[in-house]
Parts: C-alpha cells; sequence; structure tokens
C-alpha cells in the first residue's frame, strides 16, 4: 500500500515540477516561494534536475514494490529506499519552516507522506 501512496505523492509532485519548468505560476509552492510566482529562467535549469530526481526517486519507489522492473539490484535499490527516506525527511523539516505558507502547508505533509513511505518500504523489503 504505501509503494502506491509513495508513487502517487511523488507524481503530484512530478507533475508539480513539470509546470513549474514551463512557467506556470506555482513558485510560492516551492523554494520557499522566494522567486515569486514564476520561475526564472535559470531557476528553471536547476528545476529540471530536480525533476530527474524525483523521476528516479518514483522509478525507486516502484521497483521497491516490484511494479516495475529492477535495472538495480535488490539490497542497493533498499539502501537507496533509505536515502530518499532521509532525504524527504529533511525536506519536510525545510518545508515546515519555510517562509511561505503554501509550501508550508501543503508541502510539508507530502513530503513527509513520501519519507514514511520510503522507510516503510525500505524496513518491509
Amino acid at each position: 500500500m504505501q509503494i502506491y501512496i509513495g508513487a502517487g505523492l511523488l507524481g503530484i509532485v512530478i507533475i508539480m515540477s513539470i509546470l513549474l519548468i514551463i512557467g506556470l505560476p506555482l513558485g510560492e509552492f516551492s523554494m520557499g516561494g522566494r522567486f515569486g510566482k514564476v520561475w526564472p529562467p535559470k531557476i528553471r535549469l536547476l528545476g529540471v534536475t530536480q525533476l530527474l530526481t524525483q523521476l528516479f526517486a518514483l522509478y525507486i519507489i516502484l521497483a521497491a514494490g516490484t511494479i516495475v522492473p529492477y535495472f538495480i539490484n535488490f539490497n542497493t535499490t533498499k539502501d537507496i529506499c533509505f536515502v530518499f527516506a532521509a532525504f524527504f525527511f529533511f525536506n519536510t523539516a525545510l518545508n515546515a519552516i519555510s517562509p511561505s505558507k503554501k509550501e508550508k502547508f501543503v508541502m510539508t505533509p507530502m513530503s513527509l507522506g513520501a519519507a514514511v513511505c520510503f522507510l516503510i518500504t525500505a524496513i518491509c523489503m
């Protein structure tokens, strides 16, 4: 179950990242809202790197749940799940202290949910 919840949360974040990269006014939901509603072009390039990381995280959680085939061995996939759990717990803390209320109230629970899903997945593998 946690695989589907985690994948769903990542899917929402991936869609939001794509929308930010193409210039939709969702900037208040990310990076503390410091770039205003629309990300400047240089930040959009950073967003592409962020998007690739999110897509990799999606692959890892789906592979851990045997929904997609492993291209990385089982033990490494498990270790990467722990790394993403730590990453999302850290991200949760940063979102929780964000000056942007939209980021704080929308992204904090999503990153916490993703962190818990990755942690449970890694433990149960």
